[in-house]
């Protein structure tokens, strides 16, 4: 599976401007023009609370930052790496459960499941959300060194759960 080139901030001569609106351009040609779906439904965005006239989905791919510790929605710090993948997650999206390169499982977080769909070794994380009727898209994100073996243990246990007992 072949995916997008990243988006470098560079290739705009270090202009933050230009570079987050093709940065926005490419979200909104995979998620807000087109009708992405996962697993037969249809994927949502969050468009609440509009920062900068872009949704809240799209800050979340692009920027760091956790509402559970306080940090209010303008208050997330634009992270490169995050801003470079954003055409990453469509084409995982796309693609999971048909590549070798990407694992998906499912966990429930704060009594909601979630769909886990991370690409390659543990690289790089998409969390959708399973709601009636649709999905949302929560994040994605580069995965950090310290995070990738608990990934691996929730997708191990999600995979023994999954597994036939004998």
């Amino acid at each position: 599976m072949q995916l997008p080139p990243l988006i470098l901030l560079e290739d705009h001569n270090g202009n933050w401007s230009q570079y987050i609106d093709t940065v926005y351009q490419c979200f909104e040609a995979d998620f807000v023009k087109s009708r992405a779906k996962y697993d037969g439904k249809r994927i949502q965005l969050r468009h609440h609370p509009r920062t900068q006239g872009k949704e809240s989905t799209f800050w979340h791919l692009v920027s760091d930052g956790s509402i559970s510790d306080g940090t209010e929605e303008e208050d997330r710090l634009p992270d490169l790496r995050r801003c470079e993948r954003v055409g990453w997650v469509r084409v995982l999206i796309d693609n999971a459960g048909t590549s070798t390169d990407i694992r998906v499982w499912e966990n429930t977080r704060k009594g909601k499941i979630n769909v886990c769909i991370c690409y390659g070794d543990w690289e790089y994380l998409v969390v959708l959300g399973k709601r009636n009727g649709y999905t949302l898209l929560l994040t994605a994100y580069c995965v950090e060194n310290d995070r990738k073996r608990q990934l691996q243990r929730d997708y191990n246990k999600a995979q023994a759960q999954k597994s036939p007992k004998s």
